[in-house]
């Protein structure tokens, strides 16, 4: 249902593209590892996934689920909730995640565990990644695949006064968005270079999708607007 209403409301708020590398599927169990820039982004990734034909689980702030309405949307499509600072609440949360994976199901998640601090628009490469995608993969040796997000920053971002103005504006901005879908990569060797290697995946699917806010040349393979 968050896929499909992502899909809905992702082409009022921007003129959202989607790349990817060349031969890039999206396997059944696989970890999918977002860039995190602004609250806007999630409903982006989503349209994006679902025109790959892909609706995943998703790993979100627990605080979501007590919003009215998208608490119970995220309760519904079995989404799981992760409690920070809460040692066993973050397993119980890996727990299910293994489970959604061994299904067959997509995970999304994002391994920054936060948005960044910064208050302007402007797009930054991610920042360091929390061990629980590590960790995830790890345990249940999925592959990662890494996805690249830009221009969300140009809905919502900054204050929460900005914020609210960027979101009513956005249907009269459209401001160009763009997700790229990286090639999936297996993790090995320890945590941190799991870690690393993951975040390195990332930040290179993220600059490519930068790119194309500034009028790239026509990608590999592009799925429309």
């Amino acid at each position: 249902m968050l896929s499909r209403l992502a899909d809905l409301l992702a082409p009022a708020v921007g003129r959202l593209s989607v790349t990817t590398a060349p031969g890039v599927e999206l396997a059944p169990g696989s970890i999918v590892a977002a860039n995190h820039t602004s609250l806007a982004d999630p409903a982006i990734v989503l349209a994006a996934l679902r025109r790959l034909g892909a609706e995943p689980v998703i790993m979100a702030a627990a605080g979501l689920w007590r919003i009215p309405l998208l608490g119970r949307a995220l309760a519904h499509g079995g989404h799981i909730p992760v409690t920070r600072g809460d040692p066993g609440r973050a397993a119980a949360s890996l727990d299910a995640a293994a489970d959604v994976l061994a299904r067959g199901r997509l995970v999304l998640l994002y391994a920054e565990g936060a948005l960044p601090r910064s208050r302007d628009a402007a797009e930054a490469a991610p920042g360091a990644f929390r061990s629980g995608l590590a960790r995830l993969a790890e345990r249940t040796g999925a592959p990662v695949v890494p996805v690249g997000q830009a221009g969300a920053r140009r809905v919502t971002s900054g204050s929460t006064l900005k914020q609210l103005a960027g979101l009513a504006t956005a249907p009269v901005r459209r401001p160009v968005l763009h997700v790229h879908v990286g090639a999936p990569l297996l993790l090995t060797g320890d945590r941190a270079t799991r870690t690393s290697r993951a975040r390195t995946a990332v930040t290179s699917a993220w600059r490519t999708a930068a790119a194309h806010l500034e009028g790239p040349s026509a990608p590999p393979r592009d799925l429309g607007t």
